[in-house]
């Protein structure tokens, strides 16, 4: 079952593929803000804005793969495989803030539009584009790796997007004179940045909150477990997620009182913990059970 967990290895594989990407995104940072000054285009301003926002967002990623790298103690008994949720939660608020100040000041310019150098707003657009190819691609193996790179990926993806909306824009403006495109392109921008924006964040704020996996249904679960010889009840039963594959499973199972008299308690130990990791869409490696009789569980007073 070892292919679930994120190891070493790929945590290592994961920081290079991020260097990679900062390496890119900053050059596309430091090029579409030259090209926003020259052609006086908020499309390429707001792009940049969002590479500057992914830029940190990677220095972000970077740090909690390295931290990830750190291995557990007794005060942190599961590392630092958090950091990678908290990091990916930043970047997610930084997007949010970034999103707003976009559409504002488009609606602005849509009121208002300034002149807009549509020949040099054309060629960044386009060397936006190359640099948010190449960094799709170094990024794109380990997109479903972890919520890092999976924030890293979106990001990167939005700029690809928002990069061929500059292009387009430029042309229009070549074409017709109609500088209202410049805005309405930023406009569009700020609606791709926002929607996935928030549900990333809202799966690492389900992290955060220790709520149950996406996937694990706890009462399909329970019922797994009932299901089993020998077993009587199953309460206070509760699943959360460390980090990219590490879903942790707990919970009390009552047993007949012969089942821990006998020894035979272990051998159901055992199959209830193959049962969380083996039969459900997301597999419980990390499962912890407390075996009870139901004369203890009748005096217990603390139930969840």
């Amino acid at each position: 079952m070892s292919g679930h967990n994120h190891s070493h290895a790929d945590a290592t594989l994961d920081r290079k593929r991020l260097i990679a990407a900062l390496g890119v995104t900053v050059a596309i940072l430091a090029a579409e803000v030259v090209g926003a000054a020259l052609s006086g285009s908020l499309a390429l301003l707001a792009d940049a804005g969002h590479m500057f926002t992914d830029a940190s967002g990677l220095v972000i990623a970077l740090i909690a793969a390295s931290l990830a790298l750190r291995p557990a103690t007794p005060e942190r008994t599961w590392g630092y495989k958090r950091a990678e949720v908290l990091a990916a939660a930043l970047q997610a608020g930084l997007l949010l803030v970034v999103g707003a100040f976009i559409l504002v000041e488009a609606v602005r310019r849509l009121i208002e539009p300034p002149a807009v150098g549509s020949g040099a707003m054309l060629w960044f657009g386009v060397i936006g584009l190359a640099g948010n190819a190449i960094a799709l691609l170094v990024l794109a193996a380990g997109r479903h790796a972890s919520f890092n790179l999976r924030a890293a990926f979106l990001e990167v993806l939005n700029d690809a997007l928002g990069s061929s909306a500059v292009i387009i824009a430029a042309v229009v403006i070549a074409v017709t004179g109609w500088t209202r495109a410049d805005a309405l392109v930023s406009l569009l921008i700020g609606v791709l940045i926002i929607p996935r924006t928030l549900r990333l964040l809202k799966e690492t704020t389900d992290v955060l909150l220790a709520a149950t996996p996406k996937g694990l249904d706890l009462r399909t679960v329970r019922e797994h477990m009932l299901a089993l010889p020998h077993v009587l009840d199953v309460h206070d039963l509760h699943a959360t997620l460390i980090g990219t594959g590490t879903p942790v499973i707990t919970g009390h199972v009552t047993l007949k009182d012969e089942c821990l008299s006998d020894g035979h308690s272990q051998e159901i130990l055992a199959q209830l913990q193959e049962c969380v990791a083996e039969h459900f869409d997301v597999p419980v490696e990390h499962s912890t059970f407390q075996l009870e009789s139901a004369a203890h569980r009748d005096q217990e007073h603390l139930h969840h």
